[in-house]
Formats: structure tokens, sequence, C-alpha cells
């Protein structure tokens, strides 16, 4: 049997006084650098919190489409699942909106300024640029409000943007739907004349299509001023507001300038062009242009081309600006 008192090891000798602790020696890598790297270079292993190649960083969010689906109609779903109409929220709050811009401004007010069809006018613009607002303010907190999730895990942050304004078009096609069919129902009021339905309705999918690319750049600038500079959240709802009156969405600015303001000469001709073909006003007339048959909003090329041009612009410059600070979101 063993004795307990002596199985138990006798306590280290304490060190002579004055003796030093030898410190233990370094731990020296039995690799050299280039090793390491043709190691990880071989099992495919990247440096976490490294902005990619811009090349690599656009495959790597190409590979990652069916995440972004998912996360757009999951999101999109989660808005309104806890409420007892659930998703019929989506087409409520823009018709609710809208009516009461219609009351106000085109029967009380009668803020008309020679467009025919107020009710029709007020009502897409009014759909058209909640999209807007709801993806510039979604892409702005598409970064800094996914703190736990940047941290977690590991994948390019430009899937947060794309996805946000996604799921803002997928709350936006139902909402469409009813768009169009208002905008028939009013011509049936007894001031307005009677709206068809033309063969420049099929080119709504393309002006939608090109208001998304829009949205998506934007987002993509705002998600990275807000995540730099959080305070500029508190903005937005102010800058929103002045380009909603300065777009034209509840009554036709452009014809305000154009018929009233008279700053004579260059200054005249600058605001014009400033109010014509800024890129909102520009995608609330594509989509007017489209569905409505008045003679002061026809389907215009110049338009068409500015749509375009306003789309890739855009995006391109707030992808490139978003992948920029890559490597700093989800640590600031």
């Amino acid at each position: 049997m063993s004795n307990p008192t002596t199985d138990v090891a006798a306590p280290k000798s304490p060190p002579a006084k004055g003796g030093k602790k030898q410190p233990p020696p370094p731990i020296v890598p039995s690799t050299t650098s280039a090793e390491r790297l043709a190691l990880a270079q071989k099992y495919g292993l990247k440096p976490l919190n490294v902005r990619p190649a811009l090349g690599e960083y656009i495959r790597d969010v190409a590979r990652r489409w069916p995440f972004i689906r998912v996360m757009a109609s999951s999101t999109a779903y989660a808005k309104n699942q806890n409420n007892y109409l659930g998703q019929l929220w989506a087409v409520l709050n823009p018709i609710l909106n809208a009516a009461v811009y219609v009351l106000i401004f085109g029967i009380i007010l009668g803020v008309s300024r020679g467009v025919e069809n107020t009710v029709a006018f007020i009502v897409i613009g009014v759909f058209m640029f909640r999209f807007v607002e709801a993806s510039v303010t979604g892409g702005a907190k598409s970064i800094s409000g996914k703190s736990q999730l940047l941290r977690s895990l590991h994948f390019p942050r430009a899937v947060l943007p794309i996805s946000s304004v996604l799921s803002q078009l997928a709350t936006l096609i139902p909402a469409i739907l009813v768009m169009c069919v208002i905008v028939l129902l009013s011509g049936f009021m007894a001031d307005y004349s009677p709206e068809r339905v033309t063969w420049w309705w099929l080119l709504l999918p393309a002006a939608v299509a090109l208001l998304c690319l829009f949205n998506m750049g934007v987002a993509f600038i705002m998600a990275r001023l807000v995540a730099t500079t959080p305070d500029l959240d508190n903005v937005i709802s102010f800058v929103m507001r002045l380009v909603m009156y300065a777009s034209g969405v509840i009554f036709p600015v452009t014809n305000y300038v154009h018929q009233d303001l008279d700053l004579g000469g260059w200054r005249q001709t600058a605001v014009e062009l400033l109010f014509d073909y800024q890129p909102v006003s520009v995608y609330l007339y594509l989509v007017r242009s489209t569905l409505m048959s008045e003679e002061t909003i026809q389907p215009d090329g110049t338009m068409w081309i500015m749509g375009g041009v306003w789309a890739v612009l855009f995006f391109v410059i707030g992808f490139i600006v978003f992948w920029r600070a890559e490597e700093r979101y989800g640590r600031d």
C-alpha cells in the first residue's frame, strides 16, 4: 500500500535570496515565412480582416447569391410577421401614405401645376419614393446594426447592403400591382381622362430595375458613411424629406421651376437641369411616363439614357467606396 505522505510531491524549495528567475527560451518556428505562406496557399488559407482584390471580392459576392436571396426574402417576411394583418401591411402602408397626400395636396390644396390626373401622379410618386427612402435607410443600418453578425462570420460585407435593397424590392413588387390598379381606377373619376394599358407598360420592370440598381449604389455609400460616422443616421430622415419635395413626388416641381422661377441666364438653366435630371426625379418620370397618358409626361429617350447612366454610375462608385473599407467593418 502506498503511503499518502510519501506519494505527495515535496514542495519546491524557494529560490535563494537575490536569485533571478530566468525567462523561458524564445519559441522559434521551425519553418520560414516563405514556407508558411506556401502551406497557407496549398490548403487555401487566407488572412482575415484584409481587404481582398476588387476582382476577387466581386467573385466572392457573386458566389454568395443564394445567401443574399435567402437573407433578403427572410428580412422582407420578418418585417410584419408579428402584426395581425401580416404581409398585407406591405401594401397598406404605401396606400395610406398616398391617400394622405392625395387628400391634402390633390383635393384640399389642389396643387396640380398642369397635371391632369393628380391622383395617379401622387400615387406613383409616393409608392416609388418609398422604395428609395426604405433602401437608403436600410442600407445605412445594414452594417452598423449587425455588429454581432460581422464579428461571428466571415463573408463579403457587400452582401448586407445588397440583401437590404432586395428585401425592399420584394416588398415593392406586390405594392406595384396595387399601384397599377389605382392608376387605372383613377381614370374613372369625373375630372380625369381614362387611363389605359398600353405597350409602354412593358417598360415598367426596366424602370424599376434601374431604380433598384441606383438604390444599391446609394445603399453602399450610406452603409460606409454610417458605419464610420454613426451620427449621420440621425440626419437621413431630414435629407430624404428634402429630396421628396425637390423630386416632384407630390406635385410637379419641375413645372414650377420652368414656369414660375426666373433667375435669368445660366442660373435658370442650371437650376432647370438640376431639377429635371437629378436621379430621383428621373426615375419618377420614367415610371410615370410608362403608366400615365399625360401630355406633359411622355416617354423620353433622354430620360432613359439618364436613368441608365445614374444607375451604373452610382452602383459602380458605391461598390468601390464600400469595398475600400471592407477590412474595417465590424472592427471600428
